[in-house]
């Protein structure tokens, strides 16, 4: 990779509420398709600052971040994206940004097949980080 290419890191939150379903959002821009909370890094941010700030601008509430389970490269974005298992902390509220039109929290089988390879790697984590490429 030379040192003038573009290339695009991502941070991204597994939450599940009470019956283990996952929270998506629904952006309100692009493709209007459905994904995890988090996003793109801000220059000089860290992957776990990057994930704090995304959600509680998406989710106006703030995240507890227990572990990062996997590191998945997107080849048609040249983009890797940091999978994190989190939770949201004791009495949060979550109130959408105008990046987001719905949220829904979704079993493994209403996923992409990409998502779906990506939450269930963070949901059966056994303490190694998981690497692929889609």
């Amino acid at each position: 990779m030379a040192f003038d290419d573009t290339f695009r890191l991502s941070s991204h939150a597994v939450i599940t509420d009470q019956d283990d379903r996952v929270l998506l959002l629904k952006a309100s821009y692009g493709e209007l398709g459905w994904g995890l909370p988090g996003g793109a890094l801000d220059v000089g941010e860290t992957i776990h600052e990057a994930l704090a700030r995304e959600c509680k601008e998406e989710l106006a509430c703030d995240i507890e971040i227990l572990y990062l389970s996997g590191v998945y490269y997107h080849s048609a974005y040249n983009s890797q994206a940091f999978i994190f298992r989190c939770g949201l902390k004791e009495g949060a509220k979550i109130k959408l940004s105008e990046e987001h039109t719905e949220l829904k929290f979704c079993t493994l089988e209403g996923m992409s097949k990409v998502q779906k390879q990506r939450v269930e790697d963070c949901l059966t984590y056994s303490g190694v980080t998981v690497s692929a490429k889609f």
